[in-house]
């Protein structure tokens, strides 16, 4: 039997985010495609009985779980120096993140060893300071022992994989493999109540992400305050807070919004979430810097018209399916952003294009997929 052992701590993390979305998908769906004599096990840090049993639930079909002795925050700090164990370190190891076991051992997959890491961004050299402190410490050092000890990384679009082949010469150990909307990620029949329990307005824009600076969330609502955007359309807000003191409503006040303009949903169901995407008269990602960009697609899928800025893997994932927003020169990012709310909001054509190109687009992106070239990967290694 041919085990692949999958790091799956991102997906209990107190805040998960993209990444734990991310790893949640991909794992469930490993699972789901195992070639036949293949299981899938998760490890995952010194977490309690109740995420235990969650995990469990989350991820069906698991063969085992490997709970290690140290808590998460211990766990990265040992990694990160090299500090493994023998058992962690043996066989097939995935890390859907640069949360990764990464020791020195011979690259050609003898011996029962292959670890493979993977990279979301570059975030932490392109755009240091919409990061903490130590979190840029911890990727760049994690990227280095994955160059230095990874069979191969993988990246989630080609614009990342160039930009990572800049900083450290990965050449072929890349493998680009996306994500994509969850299959959760339906309209239900009760659309109607759950939209009126979230207080969705009739029309409005709509952002998805956690709360914190290099989401752009600034520029949007500044965007939203300029003369150039359309008059009174409200700003629904869906994500959990992350750091950084991203407190949306203080910039709205700021920036000269009515109050109410700004609703603040938090983290919400797959349901929900598919209900506020659905409704909403556009959706927008005014992301300072991304590797993929999965709430696009996720838009796409439910066919609601996408405005983006025009970061390389924002460009690379929507295509010509949504409108792209330059983000440069920064000063006036705001005013464009207004400019392409105003044209998208009253040109019913472009509207009608978006909503035909858009569900087109996302159909290109499936887990099943990313789950059969992940087991790939592994074969040819």
């Amino acid at each position: 039997m041919t085990v692949l052992r999958v790091v799956v701590d991102q997906v209990l993390a107190p805040i998960a985010g993209g990444i734990g979305r991310y790893a949640e998908e991909l794992t469930r769906e490993l699972i789901a495609t195992a070639p036949t004599g293949c299981s899938v096990e998760a490890i995952v840090s010194a977490v309690g009985p109740d995420e235990i049993e969650r995990l469990r639930t989350l991820l069906p079909g698991l063969a085992n779980i490997e709970r290690l002795h140290l808590p998460r925050r211990e766990l990265s700090i040992a990694w990160q120096g090299g500090i493994v164990s023998r058992s962690v370190r043996s066989g097939l190891v995935h890390a859907p993140s640069v949360l990764a076991p990464l020791v020195k051992h011979g690259r050609s997959g003898e011996a029962g060893q292959q670890t493979v890491a993977t990279v979301h961004d570059i975030v932490p050299w392109t755009h240091p300071e919409t990061m903490t402190p130590h979190g840029v410490h911890f990727h760049k050092a994690m990227v280095k022992r994955a160059y230095r000890y990874a069979d191969a990384v993988v990246v989630p679009t080609h614009a990342v994989a160039a930009d990572l082949n800049e900083i450290h010469r990965f050449d072929d150990r890349l493998r680009v493999i996306g994500g994509a909307p969850t299959g959760r990620l339906s309209v239900p029949s009760d659309a109607d109540l759950r939209a009126e329990r979230l207080g969705l307005p009739p029309a409005y824009v709509l952002a998805v992400g956690t709360l914190e600076p290099r989401k752009g969330l600034r520029f949007l609502i500044e965007g939203l305050a300029h003369p150039d955007a359309p008059t009174d359309l409200p700003l629904v807000i869906v994500g959990p807070d992350g750091w950084g003191d991203v407190d949306v409503l203080a910039l709205a006040e700021e920036a000269g919004l009515a109050p109410g303009r700004v609703k603040t949903l938090g983290r919400v169901t797959d349901a929900d979430l598919a209900v506020a995407y659905d409704r909403a008269t556009v959706f927008v990602l005014p992301s300072l810097a991304e590797g993929f960009g999965l709430p696009i697609i996720e838009a796409m899928h439910l066919g609601t018209p996408v405005i983006h800025s025009d970061a390389p893997a924002l460009q690379e994932v929507a295509a010509d399916a949504g409108v792209s927003v330059a983000l440069s020169p920064r000063d006036s990012y705001a005013e464009r952003l207004a400019q392409a709310l105003f044209q998208v909001v009253h040109d019913p054509e472009l509207q009608r294009r978006l909503a035909i190109a858009g569900p087109d687009r996302a159909r290109m992106f499936s887990w099943e997929d990313s789950a059969l070239e992940t087991w790939q990967l592994h074969a040819d290694l």
